[in-house]
């Protein structure tokens, strides 16, 4: 088995050890009508009604867990999934919608949740089950705005290299179900999230942008990220007036740590990058690798990250034993887009990584999403070694322009690059593999 293949196996076992059906097993059970959500027992003789909502490229999958756990004892649900991302369901409903941009299919979902929650009662209960992808398939138009106007603050976020928590944050002061306000509409039903962490750290307030989480951020917290990336001006007037309105206290403020609904909810954390990364490891020593995780909080502009990567591989290569290492990473690096070419983050990290093993035999570098997919692509990333730009040279493929017009995926599809997995089911961010031999 060539370095090629043994790095792809080692990400793909990473993804099997963060899949839904095993994280929610490891939580969620049912003995003598008792139900146990980690430490939180709800007698179910006493529960007059159980509902389960929720919103994520994962969120099938768990929807599907809770359902073979759960059965007919659910009153009704309803969940949100990225398009091609469902799977067959019982008793609960799934709609399938746009992401990363939001579409009429995510609001018609969310409404359909938002409506099922204002049913229940203090006897109820509520399972909202939330992954990575939330915050674009979780959506509603704010009032006086149109959904082309939030699909333009969207797209204009997603290109101003943002991170995620600033992504949010404006996302959050544009709906009113992100930023703990899907709990308000719970409320007085007990509510238990179940989590599955796409941001690095696991913030609660940030992982789909928060639904059942008290929001620290504000409406003019909003305002200064437009202005930090220069696109105050760029975006729809309707929806920056939104925000000054709320800056200025014309408009209710997300949910806040004081607020009475924290007292009737839990959100736990049930699956994240790290989870995946042991489980690298260990597929990683069974192929004889000195293995070791360097880090999960991978972050920052790609070209940055880059950097970091390089440095590495050339330290590593210059104290290299004789023996074979396999170093893992994990983390959600920031895109600044550019061009018209097609790809992802992860891809065109491995590009600018080809660059950098050029004339050093013996590495191997990949980087994935977990959830199967990176950017508007097929892909959940790419791979590469020092044959990648051989390889580019004899095709007369001219890597630096296509990272130039973030074409990544077009230059690996020529070179026989791109890692296809199809959608996991799963979503912890992405993983990095760099094989050195």
């Amino acid at each position: 088995m060539d370095a090629r293949q043994k790095a792809t196996d080692i990400f793909l076992a990473g993804v099997a050890g963060v899949q839904p059906a095993t994280l929610i097993n490891r939580f969620v059970s049912i003995n003598q009508n008792i139900l146990q959500i980690e430490e939180n027992r709800f007698d179910l003789s006493t529960i007059e009604n159980m509902y389960v909502v929720g919103a994520g490229k994962a969120c099938a999958a768990m929807a599907k867990s809770i359902e073979d756990i759960l059965g007919a004892r659910i009153t009704a649900g309803h969940i949100i999934t990225k398009y091609d991302h469902s799977i067959p369901l019982q008793y609960i409903g799934i709609t399938e919608a746009g992401h990363p941009v939001p579409d009429e299919n995510g609001n018609n979902g969310t409404q359909l949740i938002l409506s099922m929650l204002n049913r229940a009662e203090k006897n109820d209960l509520v399972i909202c089950l939330i992954s990575g992808g939330g915050s674009a398939l979780l959506t509603d138009v704010p009032e006086g705005c149109t959904l082309d106007d939030l699909k333009l603050a969207n797209t204009l976020l997603l290109q101003s290299g943002a991170v995620i928590s600033e992504m949010n944050c404006i996302r959050k002061h544009l709906s009113k179900v992100k930023g703990g306000q899907l709990a308000k509409a719970a409320y007085p039903a007990r509510l238990v999230s179940l989590i599955i962490s796409d941001v690095v750290g696991d913030p609660l307030d940030v992982i789909a942008s928060g639904p059942t989480a008290p929001d620290p951020t504000t409406y003019s917290d909003a305002l200064s990220i437009l202005h930090k990336y220069k696109i105050e001006n760029k975006v729809p007037t309707k929806i920056f007036q939104l925000l000054r309105d709320g800056a200025d206290g014309k408009r209710q403020e997300t949910i806040k740590e004081s607020d009475e609904v924290w007292q009737r909810t839990n959100n736990l954390i049930i699956g994240s990058n790290q989870l995946a990364l042991v489980q690298a490891k260990e597929k990683a020593e069974s192929f004889g690798y000195e293995t070791r995780i360097i880090a999960n909080n991978i972050e920052g502009l790609i070209e940055d990250v880059a950097l970091y990567f390089d440095k590495i591989v050339k330290t590593a290569k210059h104290e290299m034993s004789s023996k074979k290492i396999c170093l893992l990473f994990a983390g959600e690096p920031t895109i600044n887009l550019k061009g018209k070419g097609k790809g992802g983050r992860n891809q065109h990290l491995a590009l600018i990584m080809a660059t950098s093993l050029d004339n050093l035999p013996g590495i191997t570098f990949l980087s994935a999403g977990t959830d199967g997919t990176d950017g508007p692509t097929d892909a959940a990333g790419a791979i590469v070694d020092s044959y990648t730009s051989l390889s580019a040279k004899k095709l007369n493929l001219n890597i630096e322009s296509y990272l130039h017009d973030c074409d990544s995926y077009h230059f690996f599809k020529q070179v026989d690059g791109l890692i296809i997995t199809g959608p996991t089911q799963t979503n912890v961010m992405d993983l990095m593999v760099l094989l050195i031999e």
